[in-house]
């Protein structure tokens, strides 16, 4: 540094002089600016190569760009591409679905996807310290999605351990659920009631599974099968987390990929199947009229939002591992897309897989009604007369079938109805919709009974289902672990083990005979509308309190290029807009709908709709509240200075940029930035940056990088005082206009 700097004339001087910005950032003892390795030009005033600042704070990191990939693909692709996008898709427009869906994955989906990706790189945090640096009085957005986590950590691990039942029963021929089992009482052998008034698939998941009560209310005590399985779960995952990144990440490549290599074997095989095609023409006829529906793209909205794992808090937690310069808009396209991608390709195996079922059930339809008929030929309630004469009954046709159902109908107009014959349409088979466990667990268990080495193809189906359960859950995981550890220092190990043994005892709740009722609480109340209420104050802190213009120009110097000019727009106005839509949709939609679930009634041996009783619809709404409640209490505690802002808690390597960048700025204009102006000036709060390009034009930036307090308008730069002024209270500053 120059000796006739005034840095180099503060350090020789025995006058009380103030701190640099940069030492009361770190929080640290003033430095020695000329051994610094911050300092680019030595004492003798030659320059001198730039030393860079290690990033290594003792944070763990990602072995590679590609685990990284893998580890973010494997938490946000999980059971719901498999399971509830192939439904949403059939229920709304087939292929007229996939045009709403793609709008609003380009509307909100990679840009709040991006913007998380972009927070938890920057400043290196999990979910909870990230909103504390942006906006302490918004610091419960973490909270709020660590409690979020937590919830559906629980039933999420549940699925996972029913998962591993339907594994280890995958090994034996023939398949348990592929027949009804037989009662025997003394020489008398008959078909199993429950069994027999549904079918094989659905008594083995009803009643040898579950072994279900018949209401929520009906505790039925707990199931041993299912509590055995999901302990196992979560010792999987307890192994996977405690580990850390560098162990989940390498469980990564085969979690992640693995899923692939079977969804594309089991779409070679279905396409090898009768029926297939139906299926998938089905699937992708168009019904544009659907389009015009808003429930349509309600539903839309819902799914990108939660395809992508959005507000959780494990986006966050994986990217904070990441290097400050890795390329994270890239990383938010590739991995939407290949969340979307996989969608697809999971519609097309399941609908290749339905539309075989659905032609096996149809030809099942018709021998059983072409039985009926040879009864009523044979009795003579019909005439042969009837039946055309090139219809063969040894070698009946769907098209046979339907010449005769018509001719039939036709004559016996009057009492068609009391001959109980069924039309046997495929396109009503096609129109069955299901989803959820109705779908993995019921009619894709009953398509794969119809398979040659059925046993086979159910063991890579179910480890499948298993694979995608656990690279979501491990990233739920890491994002209750990441933030906890980041607050608050305590072994890692411990903490994590401690946590899987409370979320086992809590999971009791969920493998009771009744459990399943729970699962559909948790899930329809725990998640959606607190989490869209967490990922709007996420969006609204960042483009209206810290500033889109700011973090624009944050993501310029972090990525070393600006991103497209679309993104300011679409944070500032475009996804708000979108998710307060989805919002008030949303609780438009609970209002509307009586709260309560599907209970199996074993007499009847079907699901019928049952209200939920008065204490489980106050824990419906509890789920809600509790959920939510961190958000207004961190909100009035911090405004009224009952809770530390986190702002002395920076990682390291966040210190370490914003130290970077302040040794540069002192380089430029020294005078000015450390010591004023004049001597005796005291520095300004708002230290001069360099112009950027902003929607209105060429402005220079007046605002401070990603600060804690910057939801108040201070930050550490506020905080030089120059020895001759007295210190006054810094009046706070209304958030940055972007306009």
């Amino acid at each position: 540094m120059p000796k006739n700097s005034k840095v180099t004339q503060r350090e020789q001087s025995n006058e009380h002089v103030t701190e640099s910005v940069a030492d009361l950032l770190a929080h640290e003892e003033p430095l020695d600016y000329k051994s610094s390795s911050l300092n680019v030009i030595g004492a003798t005033g030659k320059k001198v190569p730039q030393i860079e600042v290690p990033e290594d704070d003792g944070r763990p990191a990602w072995n590679s760009k590609l685990q990284y990939i893998l580890a973010q693909v494997g938490f946000s692709v999980g059971l719901g591409n498999v399971w509830r996008f192939p439904y949403l898709c059939q229920k709304n427009g087939g292929g007229a679905y996939l045009v709403p869906y793609f709008i609003l994955l380009l509307l909100i989906g990679i840009p709040l996807f991006f913007l998380e990706l972009a927070v938890g790189q920057k400043i290196r945090r999990g979910s909870i310290g990230v909103w504390n640096y942006v906006c302490p009085s918004l610091g419960g957005i973490g909270m709020s999605s660590l409690m979020v986590c937590g919830f559906v950590g629980l039933y999420y691990n549940v699925i996972i351990g029913w998962s591993i039942f339907y594994f280890f029963q995958s090994f034996q021929y023939p398949l348990p659920w592929s027949e009804c089992p037989i009662r025997r009482n003394g020489t008398l052998a008959i078909v199993e009631p429950e069994c027999d008034k549904s079918s094989a698939t659905t008594y083995f998941w009803y009643r040898q599974t579950l072994n279900i009560t018949s209401t929520i209310a009906e505790s039925g005590g707990l199931n041993i099968k299912m509590t055995l399985s999901l302990l196992v779960a979560w010792i999987i995952v307890c192994l996977a987390v405690i580990r850390g990144i560098a162990s989940s990440g390498k469980v990564m490549y085969f979690s992640s990929l693995f899923p692939y290599v079977v969804l594309f074997c089991f779409l070679v095989r279905g396409l090898m199947l009768k029926g297939s095609v139906d299926g998938i023409a089905h699937m992708f006829t168009p019904k544009l009229e659907k389009m015009l529906e808003p429930q349509v793209w309600r539903e839309a909205a819902t799914q990108v939002f939660f395809a992508l794992g959005l507000g959780f808090g494990g986006v966050i937690a994986f990217s904070s591992y990441n290097k400050i310069d890795n390329n994270c808009h890239f990383d938010a396209v590739l991995v939407s897309l290949i969340n979307f991608l996989t969608s697809i390709l999971a519609t097309l195996v399941v609908f290749a897989v339905l539309g075989f079922k659905a032609n096996i059930m149809n030809e099942k339809c018709v021998v059983e009604n072409a039985e009926k008929i040879l009864g009523y030929l044979n009795s003579d309630v019909l005439s042969h007369d009837l039946i055309p004469p090139h219809v063969n009954f040894s070698h009946l046709t769907t098209s046979d079938y339907a010449e005769m159902y018509g001719v039939i109908k036709a004559v016996k107009e009057g009492s068609f109805a009391q001959l109980g014959l069924e039309p046997c349409l495929l396109e009503d088979e096609l129109n069955k919709s299901v989803q959820g466990t109705g779908l993995a667990f019921i009619a894709f268990t009953e398509a794969m009974t119809h398979f040659p080495g059925s046993p086979f193809w159910s063991v890579m189906f179910f480890f499948m289902l298993i694979n995608l359960g656990l690279g979501s859950m491990i990233g739920t995981m890491t994002g209750i672990t990441t933030p906890v550890l980041d607050a608050y220092k305590v072994q890692k190990e411990l903490f994590t083990v401690c946590c899987c043994i409370v979320a086992f005892f809590c999971g009791l709740l969920f493998v009771q005979r009744s459990g399943n009722y729970f699962v559909t609480m948790f899930d329809d109340y725990s998640a959606g509308l607190p989490l869209t209420v967490v990922v709007i104050l996420e969006n609204l802190s960042v483009a209206w309190i810290y500033g889109t213009k700011r973090f624009m120009q944050d993501l310029e110097d972090m990525l070393g290029f600006r991103p497209c000019i679309i993104y300011f727009y679409l944070w500032k106005y475009v996804s708000p807009l979108c998710l307060i839509v989805l919002i008030s949709a949303t609780v438009i939609e609970m209002a509307i709908s009586p709260p309560g679930y599907n209970a199996w009634v074993e007499e009847l041996a079907q699901e019928r709709f049952q209200s939920y009783p008065p204490w489980a619809l106050a824990m419906c709404f509890a789920l809600i509240i509790v959920a939510m409640l961190p958000l207004p209490v961190v909100f009035i505690a911090r405004r009224l200075n009952l809770m530390s802002d986190g702002s002395n808690k920076l990682s390291v390597s966040y210190r370490k940029t914003m130290m970077k960048d302040m040794s540069n700025l002192e380089e430029q204009d020294e005078a000015r930035f450390i010591l004023g102006a004049k001597p005796g000036e005291a520095p300004s709060s708002a230290p001069a940056h360099k112009a950027y390009l902003t929607p209105g034009g060429t402005k220079t930036l007046d605002a401070n990088s990603l600060s804690p307090n910057s939801c108040y308008g201070t930050s550490y730069q506020n905080a030089a005082i120059s020895p001759t002024t007295p210190t006054t209270p810094t009046t706070p500053a209304t958030p940055e206009s972007d306009s």
